[in-house]
């Protein structure tokens, strides 16, 4: 069972992974500013080769003193930041493709 934005803290993935000897990740889902952040930049130093598919992941509209931020800007600099140093970001077209 998952209780934190970071899908390897305190849970069994890393050695679910492991035991398989699983290399690469794909990560998608919700929210991109909180478990799909977290998740990937974990997977990334932990030495998984990480692929985050942007297009399959969502967040929110967010708000920081006062000013709204909306959810396509929120998700696009955190795709950017993860494709900066953390993974590969790519669309399903693509990945599929």
């Amino acid at each position: 069972m998952k209780h934190f934005p970071n899908s390897f803290r305190e849970t069994g993935l890393k050695a679910l992974l492991d035991e398989q000897s699983i290399e690469e990740v794909v990560i998608i889902g919700a929210m991109s500013h909180m478990c799909i952040d977290a998740t990937s930049r974990a997977a990334s130093d932990f030495g998984y080769k990480t692929t985050i598919i942007h297009d399959a992941c969502a967040t929110m509209d967010l708000e920081f003193e006062g000013a709204t931020v909306p959810a396509s800007q929120v998700h696009a600099t955190i795709m950017a930041a993860l494709a900066f140093a953390y993974g590969t970001v790519t669309t399903t077209e693509h990945y599929i493709g």
